[in-house]
């Protein structure tokens, strides 16, 4: 399982794709647990938005230092992630 960061300047329509959980960690922020390739994960968000809507997709493998977003963000990343000193 594979986890993603997507940043979008408008909210997507509706979060259903290709991954088991998607998480709104703040405005335009999305967190994206997925089986699926980067590729498959952009298309699908890049569909659920308005035509030429911004949109970045990264996959994250360790751990990123956070602060401010919502509530259970880190813990759910430790959970999904390496630590980044295992780098």
């Amino acid at each position: 399982m594979s986890v993603y960061l997507a940043w979008t300047e408008q909210e997507p329509d509706g979060l259903d794709g290709p991954w088991s959980e998607a998480r709104a960690v703040a405005p335009g922020l999305l967190l994206v647990e997925s089986t699926a390739s980067l590729s498959t994960v952009y298309h699908a968000l890049k569909w659920s938005l308005p035509h030429g809507a911004a949109l970045l997709v990264t996959p994250v493998d360790r751990t990123p230092k956070l602060r401010g977003l919502a509530p259970g963000t880190t813990t759910w990343l430790r959970d999904r992630t390496r630590p980044a000193e295992e780098a």
